[in-house]
């Protein structure tokens, strides 16, 4: 009779040292990505003019930037344009992503080649074609019609939505490939119209990615700083490009405050999505 060869097993002396080194990794992993976030949560209630030392607890920074009317209006318009490009490539991306993944067309592969170019291009590649753009464009424009058009806000907005609908599509489209068709097959034989069912039954069904898609697209042109600074107009100030200015003078607690506040922001609305993904997969 011949006798089943042994299990191997790991020492027990081994396994505690892998164990421990595994955990040593990922502990210093955790710290070097969120250090210096929190250090600079703690250093925007420092005393301190310069904000690179702990002199003592304060909230002056927040009152001085809340009362910073030029910071404020940066933000007031980063949030303005990020909104606006949300909505408009979050509608864009989702029904691009649809068709995409319903239907076959002409000229679908090369469709399908350029979403990527957004991702896959450097930014200040992308920055700079959307200003030729926009020049060309508007020169085009007052060789017609003698209206001299200028760089401004909305040149921004088009600029954002322009590469956040690649992003969008690209999430949308990964919560489609499980989507089972059966379900819009039932609808429309117990009599639903191709709208109803996509309000009823298809958007319901993919809103995790789209709620994915829209705070990627938000993020993104929240903090976006190059396409911003080759397309923006005169008079127009953005939040990214108004901390640059400052940052190249100096650091105060003051950015280190705009920067705790959008840090907030962003937590709250990933917090959001997992709320409604929670309550859509409930459903």
């Amino acid at each position: 009779m011949i006798n089943a060869p042994r299990p191997l097993h790991t020492p027990p002396r081994q396994a505690s040292i892998g164990t421990r080194l595994l955990s040593l990794h990922a502990g210093s992993t955790y710290v070097f990505l969120y250090a210096p976030i929190v250090l600079l949560v703690i250093f925007s209630f420092t005393k301190d003019t310069f904000g690179v030392r702990w002199t003592g607890f304060t909230l002056d920074w927040y009152t001085k930037l809340f009362n910073d009317q030029r910071m404020m209006s940066a933000a007031l318009n980063t949030l303005w344009v990020a909104a606006v490009s949300t909505v408009l490539s979050t509608i864009c991306g989702t029904l691009l992503a649809l068709a995409m993944e319903r239907y076959r067309f002409r000229g679908r592969d090369g469709l399908d080649a350029l979403l990527y170019m957004p991702i896959v291009i450097p930014e200040i590649v992308m920055a700079l074609a959307l200003l030729a753009f926009f020049s060309f464009s508007f020169g085009i424009f007052e060789s017609l019609t003698g209206i001299t058009l200028r760089m401004n806000i909305w040149t921004v907005i088009v600029s954002h939505v322009a590469f956040s609908i690649s992003f969008v599509t690209v999430v949308v489209r990964a919560s489609l490939k499980g989507f089972d068709v059966r379900l819009e097959e039932a609808a429309a034989d117990l009599g639903a119209d191709p709208r109803t069912t996509f309000w009823r039954i298809t958007l319901p069904l993919i809103i995790p990615g789209v709620i994915g898609g829209a705070l990627l697209a938000f993020t993104l042109s929240l903090d976006d700083f190059i396409i911003s600074f080759f397309t923006v107009g005169p008079g127009t100030n953005l939040l990214p490009i108004e901390v640059y200015g400052r940052v190249k003078r100096a650091i105060t607690p003051s950015i280190n405050a705009i920067s705790t506040i959008m840090l907030v922001v962003s937590m709250l609305l990933v917090f959001l999505s997992q709320f409604m993904q929670r309550r859509a997969d409930e459903r």
